[in-house]
């Protein structure tokens, strides 16, 4: 579960993570060491990406961390975030839990979240929303995800809430003008 409101006066859009339930035990304790990684996209590219602190050994964290994007009101119709549901592993890489994506451009509920959040300025507005496998380059598992395009492998769909939050600074850059003929 995650919250987002949007400050459209300052241009500041806060993702509070709450918690997760039900993640995937991804390892060999039946557990994970899950944390939840932010990315701010504008026109497909990263232009920021925050984490929130680990969770060590559950399947069901608490986080009830902030993260803040700067995002000026002119630029919210081409920005989404990604987030991303980590297992932290102290050894390789660490592995993906599952992932959503909300904003403009999403499907389903990230999209209906994002409008949402923009229809009333200035009050937190939490959703669960359900965690898709990336299951590999470009391609995503589950249904009403909103997480077309993302490339990744290894997760499952059983996150049902985004818990955690960022701090972050980061901006779009305004819009390209016109060409000229």
């Amino acid at each position: 579960m995650f919250s987002l409101c949007y400050l459209p006066t300052a241009g500041r859009l806060t993702l509070t993570v709450i918690k997760c339930r039900n993640l995937k035990a991804m390892d060999i304790t039946g557990y994970s060491d899950p944390y939840v990684k932010v990315s701010l996209l504008c026109e497909g590219r990263r232009l920021k990406k925050k984490k929130t602190t680990i969770k060590k050994n559950t399947l069901n964290p608490t986080y009830n961390e902030a993260i803040i994007f700067d995002i000026p009101p002119e630029n919210m119709d081409q920005v989404s975030l990604l987030i991303s549901v980590m297992d932290y592993d102290r050894v390789g890489h660490n592995e993906i839990i599952g992932v959503c994506r909300v904003g403009v451009n999403a499907e389903g509920l990230g999209r209906d979240h994002w409008n949402e959040m923009l229809a009333y300025p200035r009050k937190p507005i939490a959703h669960w929303h359900p965690l898709v496998e990336a299951v590999g380059e470009g391609t995503l598992a589950g249904e009403g995800s909103g997480c077309e395009g993302y490339s990744g492998t290894s997760s499952t769909l059983l996150w049902q809430g985004r818990t955690a939050s960022f701090d972050s600074q980061g901006s779009c850059p305004s819009p390209k003008p016109p060409a000229t003929p």
